[in-house]
Parts: structure tokens; sequence; C-alpha cells
């Protein structure tokens, strides 16, 4: 089960523009399946603004700024339903509105983007090195196309 939350700085300013999330648990869904090790996970898609993000950045990166999206693998299985929970993905939604108005494209395949890059790493996937990142890309842009997503990063072409 894909489960999208928003964060509470949102909740208490209601800056939440989207009135359905359900293509952000698509996003989520197609990229678990890309992998062809999982029929079906579960993740918490979480939507905030800058400053948790920051947070979280300095907490458990070290780094003091701000980003467009975090991912927190956890990779454990519940006891009780034995269903298997990936992680956290963490999404700024400022930071997402911002990079879809630089990019010349909407909110949403900014989101789809992220989301996809989130739950990639929550996937084991990751871009260090050139070999991981071309990897990484490859199926980052994969399941954005089958999502019909209209951007892409890197830029393909």
């Amino acid at each position: 089960m894909i489960s999208v939350q928003m964060g509470e700085a949102l909740t208490r300013t209601g800056g939440v523009p989207l009135a359905d999330v359900t293509f952000l648990e698509k996003a989520a869904q197609q990229t678990v399946q890309s992998k062809n090790l999982y029929t079906e996970a579960d993740i918490t898609v979480v939507l905030t603004d800058d400053a948790e993000l920051q947070t979280l950045n300095r907490q458990y990166l070290g780094v003091d700024a701000p980003t467009d999206v975090l991912a927190f693998p956890a990779g454990e299985v519940d006891p009780d339903s034995h269903a298997l929970y990936l992680g956290d993905v963490i999404v700024s939604l400022p930071r997402a509105q911002a990079q879809a108005v630089a990019g010349g494209h909407t909110l949403k395949s900014e989101l789809q983007l992220l989301v996809v890059h989130g739950v990639l790493h929550l996937l084991g996937y990751d871009h260090a090195g050139e070999e991981e990142k071309a990897a990484m890309w490859a199926v980052q842009a994969r399941v954005l196309a089958e999502l019909g997503c209209t951007v892409f990063w890197p830029p393909v072409g």
C-alpha cells in the first residue's frame, strides 16, 4: 500500500494545491513494479516544506540545506501482515513547485519525477558513480515514460 501524507507545515497552512494525489500512489507503485522483485510493498510519501527537508537533510546526511526529495529505506516486514515496508519518500512541495516553473512543466510531472526518484533510492538505486547513475537514470526514464510523464531528469536526448 502506498500512503501519501501531508507534512505538518503544509497541513497547518493549508498550502496543498493538490485535490487528488492518486497519481503519486501510481508513480510509487509503478516504480516498485519496475524492479520485478515485489508485486507489492508499503511506502509512505510525505509532501512537506523546505524547512522540514532541511532539518532532515541536516540530521541524517549532515547537509544544512533544503533539497527536493529524500528517501529513507526501511526494508522491514510487518510481522502481522507480512507486507514489506520499503520506507519513506519525503518531498518538498515548494521546491517541486519552483522546479516545475523553472523547467516549464507541470507540478504533477515534477512530483512524479521526485517520487519515482525517491522510490528508486528505496529499491537500492544510487547515482554516486557513473555506472550506478546510468542504471538509475535509465529505469527512472522508463518508469516516467510508462506514467506518461512529460519531464525527465536528467534530460533525455
